[in-house]
């Protein structure tokens, strides 16, 4: 890992500490996803909220206004759950050191940190899962699924990305 990148997982890992979410951003939320949706993402942790409306406000300041594509920003890491702060660490630092290791360990959907570890590595496609069954759209439910993929030609999936990576 490089220092500029651990120098962005430290500053991350300590502005998770103290994330709250502004009434106007719980109205923000309110515009942009259906009433399931909103339900999906305030079962995300706090930290992943913060994350998904950072993503969703850079995609919307370049001035991104496609409704699945924000939506997907919002909702992009609800596959995670509610995941401990130590089990996302361990979770950055087993993915840069080994991720043969990071697979061997993360089993189940459990509670433990063996589930979160699970949770974490497969979120797109459970996020995905879980934003078809409340009711988002194709291109959010596919968005959400390949978030973490290379986006090559997929100019939807490219801006996802590089917000996602932004924040």
């Amino acid at each position: 890992m490089s220092w500029a990148r651990a120098a962005y997982r430290s500053r991350q890992f300590f502005g998770a500490l103290r994330v709250r979410l502004q009434a106007e951003e719980h109205t923000e939320v309110a515009a942009h996803l259906t009433p399931a949706e909103q339900s999906l993402f305030y079962a995300m942790d706090s930290r992943d909220q913060r994350h998904g409306l950072d993503v969703f406000r850079i995609l919307e300041s370049g001035g991104h206004r496609d409704a699945s594509l924000l939506a997907a920003a919002l909702l992009h890491d609800a596959g995670k759950g509610r995941i401990r702060v130590w089990h996302r660490v361990a979770f950055v630092l087993l993915r840069a050191a080994s991720p043969r290791l990071l697979r061997r360990l993360a089993s189940g959907d459990g509670p433990g940190w063996r589930g979160a570890l699970a949770r974490s590595l497969k979120h797109a496609e459970r996020g995905a899962a879980l934003a078809e069954a409340a009711g988002s759209t194709a291109e959010t439910v596919r968005l959400i699924r390949l978030h973490r993929s290379a986006a090559g030609d997929d100019a939807a999936l490219a801006l996802l990305h590089a917000a996602d990576e932004a924040s």
